[in-house]
């Protein structure tokens, strides 16, 4: 079976989640090739992209400039050296009426050549995220790939997209894909609304390899020290800010906590401002961007798992975010909100807390309560081990997805 993965940008150190499927895939004997749109310049690479050498079975769109003119001039050249190989396929790729409104009058222009470089025969056409499924759909519409279109939906492709592009920006996806994958129950609701048929979705939950993420029963420390940790993008979405002002409040009343916020993004300086102007640097640190082995250790020593997640004011949403799964499986209780798909994997009370989004008192709450009761952090660490074994254990998700892969073809 031959699958093709059509992403927007590979490789990408904050979507493992499509890294495991695509090495998952290739571990269980399927031929795999992968379609990037754009090139990952930043030069911190996940060892897996080395160990399954995945940059060669990478193929790259033409890089679009942003200024008008020099696209429109590069968008002459190409379709020159496209018409040679292709004139039929190139013609229609310029259908401006038909593509131009969803896609932009180049974009299929400037994302076909590689497909006609390498062959368009595909058994499944793998999309991660509505816009990368927009462009397969683009082309296979005329005619420069074949293949069933599954279309993965993990969030913001569903939630801020929409606010962007509008809510019939999917139209034409959901009426010729094969099959909508959303990662969580909430997002199949949205793709009904969308007026995707119900027959077409099936839920397919991100998954992570367990036997990478050991166990281990977390119990109180003999100098009552709590270390509390947040892994996140520095995205307004994460939440950090709340997580900094919950543990504020409690900073002086618990000396002897620790917060580690383990990330980059655009937010880091007004965080760290943040935190000197609550005066609890000595607490809280902003640890930057660390390699996964180095977050393993850091989770491997904390004691409660911190994901503070909220709808950003332009509406951005998380999907399940894949690091929960990550801090469930090594048995961190966690403290979360009732955000996105966050309830569908976390259990409020069970494996953790759920509060409401941007509510530093209740986090501040629930925080004080797990400090207070250390003992129940194994019994929260063990329910989300078992439930993330259960349900979101890649071995098992990627066997499924064969599965349907199978039933389509």
């Amino acid at each position: 079976m031959k699958i093709a993965f059509v992403v927007s940008e590979f490789p990408t150190l904050s979507e493992t989640f499509i890294l495991n499927q695509i090495v998952g895939l290739i571990e269980l004997g399927y031929e795999v090739d992968i379609y990037s749109s754009t090139r990952r310049s930043d030069p911190k690479v996940h060892p897996d992209v080395e160990k399954y050498h995945l940059l060669a079975r990478t193929h790259y769109a033409v890089p679009m400039p942003k200024a008008r003119l020099p696209r429109i001039l590069k968008a002459i050249n190409l379709f020159a050296t496209n018409f040679l190989k292709a004139p039929g396929i190139t013609l229609r790729a310029l259908n401006v009426f038909k593509h131009g409104k969803r896609l932009g009058p180049f974009t299929l222009l400037y994302e076909v050549g590689p497909w006609l470089k390498k062959g368009s025969s595909y058994d499944i056409l793998l999309c991660h995220f509505g816009w990368s499924g927009l462009k397969a759909a683009g082309l296979k519409d005329i005619g420069a790939i074949r293949g069933k279109i599954i279309t993965v939906f993990h969030g913001i492709d569903i939630s801020l997209y929409l606010q962007e592009a509008g809510d019939r920006v999917y139209d034409d996806l959901l009426q010729k894909l094969d099959l909508a994958l959303p990662i969580s129950e909430l997002w199949r609701q949205q793709l009904i609304r969308l007026n995707c048929a119900p027959n077409k979705i099936l839920v397919h939950r991100m998954g992570i390899d367990c036997q990478k993420f050991a166990f281990t029963l977390r119990v109180p420390h003999a100098d009552n020290s709590v270390r509390i940790v947040t892994i996140a993008r520095l995205v307004e979405k994460k939440g950090v800010e709340y997580g900094i002002r919950a543990v504020a409040k409690l900073a002086k009343l618990y000396p002897n906590i620790r917060y580690q916020i383990v990330g980059d993004g655009m937010l880091k300086t007004q965080l760290e401002e943040l935190v000197h102007e609550l005066n609890v640097a000595s607490q809280v640190q902003l640890l930057g961007w660390k390699q996964q082995e180095e977050v393993k250790e850091i989770l491997d020593t904390a004691d409660i798992f911190l994901a503070p997640s909220v709808t950003s004011r332009q509406g951005d949403k998380e999907g399940i975010p894949v690091v929960l799964m990550e801090a469930m499986a090594m048995g961190l209780p966690i403290l979360s909100t009732l955000h996105s798909g966050i309830p569908e994997l976390v259990e409020d009370g069970v494996s953790g807390f759920l509060v409401p989004e941007r509510d530093v008192d209740a986090l501040a709450q629930k925080l004080k309560y797990l400090i207070e009761h250390p003992r129940i952090w194994g019994e929260m660490g063990k329910a989300g081990r078992e439930f993330v074994q259960n349900y979101h254990d890649i071995e098992r998700l990627n066997k499924q997805l064969v599965k349907v892969f199978k039933q389509l073809v």
